[in-house]
């Protein structure tokens, strides 16, 4: 009976100090404790600065690259399956890796106040994917009407053969073997869909880009080897898959060479660069502070409310509902496979990163 009793009593303190354990974990100190060690910390950060560099740049190039081997050409099958495999690894990416920590920022209990009761985190989410739809509307329609208001509509016959009436006539040159419209049509015009792929490829960059500096400047900012150890495999790897969605919607939207060499170095150098910063602020960084959570979330949030949006609509929507891809079994249900095998590969990394 005795004993029944202490037990009971045990588990009522329990019950009892259990509120009082939790939240004592909760504490916007700076960690002094642990296994802080700023040298070995500062050798685990130079490695994933070159591991991250060279994962980033290599995934990236490899769709650019891929367009010299005739069966990764976009015009191929196998490029719809690869592009539907790193269109999961950016879903994944904003749902898995950037929203929940958006999450955890916004609702951190250092941020004080009835203010942050509010949802900061869907709701700026939110926000950033109907700007997205914005940004990616009007930008089509600008390039669009620019691009075709600097082709000439053909006026009457240049050869005198035609009447000047107003009207725009069609003429074939059998010497010549070419015809001319009478749209907006001029050779090296983009197309709409030309258009859309290089917009597409802008936003998406800039999405990740966000993400991807904050990353860097938070692992670039610890002291804990045991933090950074885990991070520098799955970041490595999470820079190659992303790298590679980037780099299929920069293979399609057929930049110049220079322009597709600045997109790609830019994308290389984020989270590098992000480390390095990291490293530099070390010792004033304080990744509790009401301005460092502030700044870190609603980032995280904007970026996960983009890579949603782009991966659902100018990715997969894009090319789930096309008619090539409603019209090959074979190839609706490859995409599908490779879909959800670069989604479970991006949310797998989740473990560590």
């Amino acid at each position: 009976m005795k004993k029944e009793r202490v037990i009971a009593f045990l588990c009522f303190l329990y019950l009892l100090l259990s509120p009082i354990l939790v939240s004592a974990e909760c504490t916007c100190e700076k960690d002094e404790e642990g296994d802080r060690n700023k040298s070995l910390a500062l050798k685990y950060k130079i490695a994933a600065l070159f591991s991250i560099l060279v994962a980033g740049a290599i995934g990236v190039c490899l769709p650019i690259v891929g367009k010299m081997i005739p069966a990764l050409q976009p015009e191929k099958d196998i490029f719809f399956i690869i592009k539907a495999f790193a269109a999961g690894v950016i879903l994944a990416t904003g749902f898995i890796h950037v929203l929940p920590d958006a999450f955890d920022t916004l609702t951190n209990p250092c941020l004080k106040g009835k203010a942050w009761d509010f949802p900061f985190t869907g709701f700026i989410a939110m926000m950033a994917t109907i700007g997205t739809l914005l940004v990616d509307s009007l930008a089509t329609g600008y390039y669009t009407r620019s691009h075709f208001s600097k082709s000439e509509p053909v006026k009457g016959d240049e050869e005198g053969t035609g009447e000047h009436d107003g009207h725009v006539h069609v003429h074939t040159h059998a010497t010549h073997g070419h015809a001319h419209g009478s749209g907006f049509a001029s050779e090296g015009s983009p197309t709409t869909t030309l258009i859309r792929h290089r917009v597409i490829s802008q936003v998406l960059e800039l999405g990740i880009v966000v993400h991807s500096v904050i990353i860097g400047i938070s692992l670039g900012a610890s002291e804990s080897p045991s933090t950074i150890r885990p991070l520098v495999a799955a970041l490595t790897f999470h820079q190659f898959f992303e790298g590679m969605g980037l780099g299929g919607c920069i293979s399609q939207a057929k930049f110049k060479s220079r322009a597709v060499a600045i997109m790609a170095i830019f994308f290389s150098l984020t989270t590098p660069v992000g480390i390095a910063l990291g490293i530099g602020i070390t010792n004033v960084y304080d990744e509790n502070s009401t301005t460092a959570l502030i700044v870190e979330g609603i980032f995280n949030s904007a970026s996960a409310g983009i890579l949603i949006y782009m991966a659902l609509v100018d990715l997969l929507a894009a090319d789930f509902m096309s008619p090539r891809m409603q019209s090959n079994g074979k190839l609706h249900f490859g995409a599908n496979v490779s879909l959800l095998i670069g989604a479970g590969c991006m949310s797998l990394l989740a473990k560590w990163a």
